[in-house]
């Protein structure tokens, strides 16, 4: 057994030790809510855009069961943080037996985290573009340096620091997504046709996969349970008060982000179902500046850019998480956000339309969950590891039944892009 497994502990040892009183409900909410703003980067914009224009209301059905799935992994791996004070990347790191099965699957990891900010910092780009006419490579540089100062105040000012930053970005994300949904609201009926499982085509299982990839995203994964150590590492609360509230924070969190997400694809499906050249973001922003209203597009773009700003951040965190613990190398800051953020930089300067790298990455991630829930269920499902915070059956369960649906729209994907199934 690894030595640092001596570290998880017990109810009844924690218990006996004296809770701080300053440790109030709110005080214990936070690292959710900062995992939770990769579920609403410009990749999910782009993605819940392109389902409802394309569409209508069909795939809402693909948001609801991704935010559950999204509440079960994020939950999952707060609690292994919680347990061990070790992150997920940290945990296989040491459990992957060879040096190079631990690269390789450092580098699918890596890999994912680079498509990842490739998304980010492309919609921060766009944001900028449409705003203020900054050349998209300019905006991708400035979108990556905001970032850049958003890690250095993780770094610096620590974790709680982080987090109101992270928070101020989310709540303009979410005033700015909402804003048009109040000036047109869909139709009852409609939205609960769309929760009835169905596609229509191969396009409709690639914006599903698409969708999933946005939502279940593989770095949130690893960064949740980073977060988490990083809050709770050494904290002596008891586990019972530290898992109800850790529930607490990931239902408040994924509760916002899927409910924002809806409200993208719901707009999306409203006002611009036959708008031409709303298969790109600033296509998008104008048909709904046009159909909405001046306010309503600039509360758009204002999202965007705050989406891409906060996503990124929390993206280079967990790419930073990735490289410590499955590379076991400590690269400076400046290093780290580089290496992430070229490639997008090379995407848009190649000249590559940037809603359709947008949509391919979030097809990407969706490839890269298994590789991050599969091991995330594992873990938590030792109890010579999580003591106290093991998973419950039902949980473990659901857990296996996510990243199994997961696989299957996948290879349902892929037999279609083939032609093996029509």
């Amino acid at each position: 057994m690894e030595a640092h497994v001596t570290s998880v502990r017990t109810f009844k040892e924690v218990e006996k030790q004296a809770e701080p009183k300053a440790a109030g409900p709110a005080w214990l909410l936070g690292p959710a809510l900062v995992a939770g703003v990769a579920y609403l980067d410009p990749g999910n914009v782009a993605v819940n855009m392109s389902a409802g224009a394309q569409f209508g209301y069909l795939l809402v059905w693909v948001l609801v069961v991704a935010n559950v799935a999204a509440w079960l992994v994020q939950y999952m791996s707060a609690k292994l943080g919680l347990a061990t004070g070790r992150s997920m990347a940290e945990l296989l790191g040491q459990r992957i037996q060879t040096r190079t099965g631990r690269l390789l699957y450092g580098l699918q990891a890596q890999f994912v985290a680079i498509a990842t900010d490739i998304a980010e910092i492309i919609g921060g780009a766009v944001a900028l573009w449409i705003l203020f006419d900054v050349p998209l490579v300019a905006g991708a540089i400035i979108t990556g340096a905001v970032s850049t100062v958003l890690l250095l105040v993780q770094s610096e000012r620590g974790a709680k620091a982080f987090e109101f930053s992270i928070i101020a970005l989310m709540a303009v994300i979410v005033i700015g997504f909402c804003y048009g949904l109040f000036l047109e609201p869909p139709a009852a009926v409609d939205v609960v046709g769309g929760l009835v499982p169905r596609f229509d085509g191969a396009q409709s299982v690639l914006l599903a996969a698409s969708i999933m990839g946005a939502t279940v995203m593989p770095h949130a994964i690893y960064a949740h349970s980073s977060l988490a150590r990083d809050r709770f590492g050494t904290s002596d609360l008891p586990p019972r008060r530290l898992i109800r509230a850790t529930r607490t924070d990931v239902t408040i969190a994924l509760g916002i982000a899927g409910s924002v997400n809806l409200v993208m694809l719901l707009v999306a499906a409203t006002v611009l179902p036959g708008v031409p050249g709303t298969d790109s973001l600033e296509g998008a922003h104008l048909a709904i500046q046009e159909a909405l209203g001046k306010a309503a597009g600039f509360m758009f773009a204002v999202a965007l850019l705050a989406s891409g700003l906060a996503s990124t951040a929390v993206g280079a965190y967990a790419g930073s998480d990735i490289m410590g613990g499955l590379f076991r190398t400590r690269l400076s800051l400046l290093t780290r956000r580089l290496l992430t953020m070229i490639p997008a930089v090379l995407v848009l300067a190649g000249g590559v339309d940037p809603t359709f790298a947008l949509v391919l990455s979030q097809v990407v991630l969706s490839f890269g969950i298994p590789f991050a829930v599969v091991p995330l269920v594992w873990l938590t499902s030792r109890r010579e590891l999580m003591g106290a915070y093991l998973n419950r059956r039902a949980l473990t369960i659901a857990g296996w039944l996510v990243a199994g649906g997961i696989v299957a729209l996948n290879v349902a994907l892929l037999a279609m892009e083939f032609g093996l199934v029509g």
